[in-house]
């Protein structure tokens, strides 16, 4: 891997990386396909177009259907899904957080009853990353805990602690796994991550000890769980700086487009979030002057696009927000198709309108425009 700044304005970073999947620009949103797809009928061809970089895929959920072994006999996640570009495996741990009732916790590792199917698994470091592997991602993360964002102090200390000793594992084993001669990428990245809830000091505690490891990229998990906006942005700007600007730094599971504006301004450059796609299957969509919900019926004679000028399938092929409206309420795959295309476009342009912005020293002008613009104030 080579990660190079090419810009900076202020905290912001522009950035370029290059991977054994191709070139990643830097700052960077990844479009969330869990199982391999994203939700809403949207194909490989379809990310192309819309701009994609880099496809995200959950490591617990292939795990469980349809198998990562199976994967790895077709060549990888890339050739089963038919995507040249970047993939970047969430490592399971966020599930440690999401199936509280379903899984057990243990020094060795997490027990999980499968929401399939109620059968037993059980996923540690080293099985996360050997999943990862047979799943062949450009980038695979560490397994860690989420510890829930109002957890007492104790406890996230406690946490904390395993998460650091889980990573150590997550680096023997991946340097292990890139030794053999039967793993399908042996420079798979493995990045690890900071946790400590919405405490500053274990924040940057923490942060300080796996910046130390030298890693290949460092992500922040645990944020956008329940904490408010504000302390989001605190633990950001306490945080960040203890972690290698040199590196990729990449907040997980964030956000709106508020949220990734004010995040790129404090270093971060990585960002994913199931938002766009979700809230383009309930026919919300987002534009530069506000969201909008085209189940309205205000909508129901709109021959307009969803935005004017937006270069996405929908809007440039010249569905109106009135036949949009008919089809979602008609429960037509196609209105939820076209609605999270046009999201996942805006967020991808958004994200190329902001390494702009970053080269031409004008990121603190763009971002107050833009905030006025998605918050509708």
């Amino acid at each position: 891997m080579k990660y190079q700044i090419t810009a900076k304005d202020g905290r912001a970073k522009r950035a370029v990386m290059e991977t054994v999947h191709g070139t990643i620009q830097t700052p960077v949103f990844m479009n969330v396909g869990t199982v391999g797809a994203i939700k809403g009928a949207v194909s490989t061809n379809d990310l192309k177009e819309i701009g994609t970089q880099v496809e995200l895929s959950n490591t617990y959920h292939l795990h469980v259907r349809t198998g990562d072994r199976l994967i790895k006999e077709f060549g990888g996640l890339h050739k089963f899904m038919n995507w040249d570009r970047p993939i970047l495996t969430d490592s399971g741990g966020f599930q440690v957080f999401s199936l509280t009732g379903l899984r057990k916790i243990k020094e060795e590792g997490v027990y999980f009853q499968s929401h399939i199917d109620g059968h037993r698994i059980f996923m540690g470091p080293e099985e996360s990353m050997q999943i990862q592997s047979n799943l062949a991602s450009t980038i695979a993360m560490a397994f860690d805990e989420c510890p829930p964002s109002r957890a007492d102090r104790s406890y996230i200390e406690n946490s904390v602690a395993r998460t650091s000793r889980w990573l150590e594992r997550c680096r023997r084993e991946m340097e292990r796994l890139n030794s053999l001669e039967d793993t399908i990428n042996r420079q798979q990245l493995l990045f690890g991550i900071n946790q400590g809830g919405v405490l500053d000091d274990i924040r940057v505690d923490h942060a300080k000890e796996i910046a130390a490891m030298d890693l290949d990229g460092y992500a922040i998990g645990g944020l956008a769980v329940g904490e408010s906006h504000e302390e989001m942005y605190r633990v950001l700007d306490v945080t960040v700086p203890h972690l290698p600007e040199e590196k990729p730094t990449y907040l997980m599971g964030v956000g709106t487009p508020a949220n990734i504006l004010e995040a790129v301004d404090r270093g971060v450059d990585f960002f994913d979030c199931v938002y766009p796609s979700r809230n383009g299957r309930h026919g919300h969509v987002y534009t530069n002057h506000g969201k909008l919900n085209l189940f309205n019926s205000k909508y129901e004679l709109d021959p307009r696009p969803i935005e004017e000028g937006c270069g996405c399938p929908a809007c440039k092929g010249g569905y109106s927000r009135a036949y949009i409206r008919h089809l979602l309420k008609a429960k037509e795959m196609l209105g939820m198709r076209l609605c999270v295309l046009h999201n996942l476009y805006f967020y991808n342009t958004m994200m190329s309108e902001i390494r702009e912005a970053i080269e031409e020293h004008r990121y603190a002008e763009y971002k107050e425009k833009k905030l006025a613009g998605v918050t509708g104030k």
